[in-house]
């Protein structure tokens, strides 16, 4: 994989027709060793935000022992690339021919469920050809909460409501050597608040089921910085998150466990794509809806961006300092691959310029498609630091306020 200083480097040297995902293995480096370090407890990245065998590999390296898959695809692959790292079943809804392979060939001992129906499908798939049953099963059910507090909601699919919960919670215990709860405050949660209201239902299941709790799982929701989307340092979740941990009926040696997905992705991609066209002030590029570019289109997310200089043989040409709100349109013939911003750029900008799009890290690299013939490009390494970041302690004095909060 080619290397190169920034995304201008990138732009001078290969002048691409089609998108380039740029990779910074520094920043996903960066922000593993201080989840590793700084949460008081275990993290496990959530694959699903960015399945890269690299960055898999890139995390392990640097402190992130368990992973957080939701699929059998997730297991295969992160066992091919981690032959010791801790896998953890964490989609409530799993195929019993998933959870056996899981279980039989992969090692994976914790499974997430919401269901009574869940806890015996679990059960009989673990059962061995002589009828054996597992003993060593590691469940945690999954609890409902508020979404309130974060950009995107997760909390109308999965979980068992808190006054439902006593029933599954003891008969979950029965079947499993170690009992945990968890559950998810949505994605991009923008205050610690968001988990004390989540741990304090989770005390209120807990203590209406009367069982002991060997583990309690704080679930994802950690955010990323993006321009208009500013969270409190990482810190602060960590803190409100631990003190309220330890006032929990549980188990003396209780875990406290967290699924950072966002938060360990988001900063290690981005990418440079091409204006093919301009309409007004739409902006018709080669990535979209269909591509690295999903949440920008369906839900509104705004990412920072960046006009990459104007390319002549000289090096970067000269570009207007004025800035103009453009929206985007993707390369598909579909009309839905449209993302309405609005994204500030120069107002100059034309056909043949490229435009870096920063934070893709989580679901962006990992959302794109081969719909209508699109979807290929390079991918290489970057050297500079990401658009915006949580572990520098400083803000990219090159984006300016080109994203708007959805709340």
């Amino acid at each position: 994989m080619h290397a190169f200083l920034d995304a201008p480097a990138v732009a001078r040297t290969l002048a691409p027709d089609e998108p380039v995902i740029l990779n910074r293995p520094h920043a996903a480096a960066r922000a593993a060793r201080f989840f590793a370090t700084k949460f008081p407890g275990k993290s496990l990245y959530a694959v699903k935000a960015n399945p890269s065998p690299d960055l898999v590999q890139i995390l392990w390296d640097n402190g992130i022992t368990h992973y957080d898959v939701a699929s059998i695809t997730e297991v295969r692959m992160v066992r091919g690339v981690l032959p010791d790292a801790t896998l953890c079943f964490m989609h409530p809804v799993k195929t019993a021919s998933a959870i056996r392979e899981a279980y039989f060939q992969h090692g994976v001992r914790t499974f997430s469920l919401d269901t009574l129906e869940e806890v015996e499908k679990i059960v009989e798939a673990t059962t061995d050809a002589e009828g054996n049953t597992a003993t060593d099963l590691r469940l945690c059910v999954r609890l409902r909460v508020s979404s309130e507090y974060s950009e995107l909601s997760l909390a109308s699919k999965f979980g068992i409501d808190v006054a439902d919960a006593g029933e599954l919670l003891q008969a979950t215990r029965q079947v499993a050597d170690w009992l945990g709860v968890c559950f998810h405050v949505g994605s991009q949660a923008m205050t610690p608040f968001a988990y004390v209201q989540a741990l304090e239902r989770a005390r209120a299941a807990i203590a209406a089921a009367g069982v002991v709790i060997d583990m309690v799982d704080v679930g994802g929701g950690f955010p990323s910085s993006y321009p208009g989307m500013e969270p409190p340092p990482l810190e602060d979740y960590f803190a409100i998150i631990h003190r309220h941990f330890e006032a929990l009926p549980i188990a003396y040696n209780a875990e406290l466990w967290c699924e950072p997905g966002r938060a360990l992705s988001a900063e290690y991609n981005s990418l440079i794509v091409k204006v093919e066209k301009r309409r007004g002030d739409e902006l018709y590029i080669n990535d979209g809806a269909y591509g690295a570019l999903y949440d920008a289109a369906h839900v509104a997310w705004r990412f920072p961006v960046k006009a990459i200089g104007r390319i002549d043989k000289n090096g970067d040409g000269e570009r207007s300092s004025e800035l103009k709100e453009f929206s985007f349109y993707g390369p598909t013939c579909d009309d839905a691959d449209f993302m309405e911003g609005p994204f500030l750029l120069p107002a100059d900008i034309k056909a043949g310029d490229w435009i870096e799009v920063g934070m893709l890290g989580a679901y962006g690299a990992a959302m794109r498609t081969a719909f209508n013939g699109f979807g290929g490009g390079e991918v290489v390494l970057a050297q500079d630091e990401p658009m915006a970041s949580l572990y520098t302690g400083r803000k990219d004095p090159r984006v300016s306020d080109n994203v708007v909060s959805l709340r």
